[in-house]
């Protein structure tokens, strides 16, 4: 079998790509830390802003006391073409009442599985990216994206 020949990336177009990559993959993979031990589950995405992305959870979910230990965090997309975002983040537990609101009523799925959103079981965090890097299809190479201020 012959190695595979991707096309090379433009750098110009990498954030694009990444973006894409993103959009077709959905759920990407969530890896956190519990002690010396890695996790890794998917996630379902409750907004999106760039890279900057926001997960729901249950409070009675492991990457809870996973994410309260170290809230460093990797997010990583793969789409059908093999196409990869990784974003390295830190988590935090979203307080903005308002921007709350606005995924609660963007978010159906949300609303009909915890039917408040007072509801003590849900936390939403915020994945802020602090490195993210693209790699098309089985490349071996990744391209950094530069984060905007």
């Amino acid at each position: 079998m012959s190695q595979p020949k991707p096309k090379p990336v433009d750098p110009a177009e990498v954030r694009e790509l990444a973006l894409a990559t993103m959009r077709s993959a959905k759920f990407p993979m969530l890896a956190t830390m519990e002690g010396d031990q890695p996790r890794v589950r998917p996630v379902s995405p409750v907004r999106t802003e760039g890279f900057t992305v926001y997960v729901a959870n249950l409070r009675r979910y492991g990457k809870t006391s996973q994410l309260a230990a170290n809230p460093k965090a990797e997010l990583c997309y793969a789409d059908d073409d093999h196409h990869q975002v990784r974003i390295a983040a830190r988590a935090e537990v979203l307080t903005d009442a308002g921007l709350l609101m606005e995924i609660w009523e963007s978010n159906p799925l949300l609303r009909a599985y915890l039917q408040t959103p007072d509801n003590p079981e849900l936390i939403i965090y915020r994945f802020t990216p602090i490195e993210v890097r693209y790699m098309r299809e089985w490349a071996l190479e990744y391209h950094p994206i530069p984060l905007m201020a």
